[in-house]
């Protein structure tokens, strides 16, 4: 376990109580994020928000006149974390967490949690690989662009290698997705919900 980065300046309030966990899992695309976020919080019995997912359903939902289906996933997605927090629920929340765009909305939620990342690493070749599986075998991947995000690649664009992790100073796990999952999922949600 390592600190993730960059001190969040958002200390938690002292004497405030035994707060929920939230576990941020992140990393680049076809990382594995959401298969991992599922099973964590399946063996933590906490709910999970997937931003992903989150985005499908807001687009099968159909067209909202004049809104940014982005925009709208993300706020979407705060407001359910803040809920799950404000009830005192852990949970597993996830997303690709990419620094500069989602630490503004993290880092004040250090003030309503215990907040711990698990940044998710993988073999750029074995993203590649999964993200071009995914965009030919679920359709409603369509929302996210994959395909696009394939061109880059053969372009020689380095999207993968190029993510920027979270830089949070909270706990973080880093969890080599490449081939199953190094550290294991037991230790992971001993992370998870470890005190502290």
């Amino acid at each position: 376990m390592t600190p993730c980065g960059r001190t969040s300046g958002g200390a938690a309030p002292q004497g405030a109580g035994r707060r929920p966990v939230l576990v941020a899992v992140s990393g680049p695309p076809g990382a594995g994020k959401t298969t991992l976020a599922h099973a964590l919080a399946e063996a933590l019995g906490w709910p999970v928000v997937c931003r992903d997912e989150l985005k499908e359903r807001m687009a099968a939902d159909g067209p909202e006149p004049g809104g940014d289906l982005d925009l709208r996933t993300l706020d979407a997605f705060f407001r359910a974390i803040d809920g799950h927090l404000a009830a005192g629920r852990s949970l597993v929340a996830e997303a690709a967490f990419q620094d500069r765009l989602w630490r503004p909305g993290l880092e004040p939620l250090a003030d309503l949690a215990r907040l711990r990342v698990v940044r998710c690493v993988v073999d750029p070749g074995a993203a590649r690989r999964r993200i071009a599986r995914r965009a030919a075998d679920l359709p409603s991947r369509a929302v996210h662009a994959d395909a696009a995000f394939l061109r880059r690649i053969a372009a020689g664009e380095r999207p993968i290698e190029s993510w920027e992790p979270i830089a949070l100073d909270v706990p973080c796990l880093v969890v080599d997705t490449t081939d199953g999952w190094r550290p294991s999922l037991a230790r992971i949600a001993a992370f998870a919900a470890e005190d502290g």
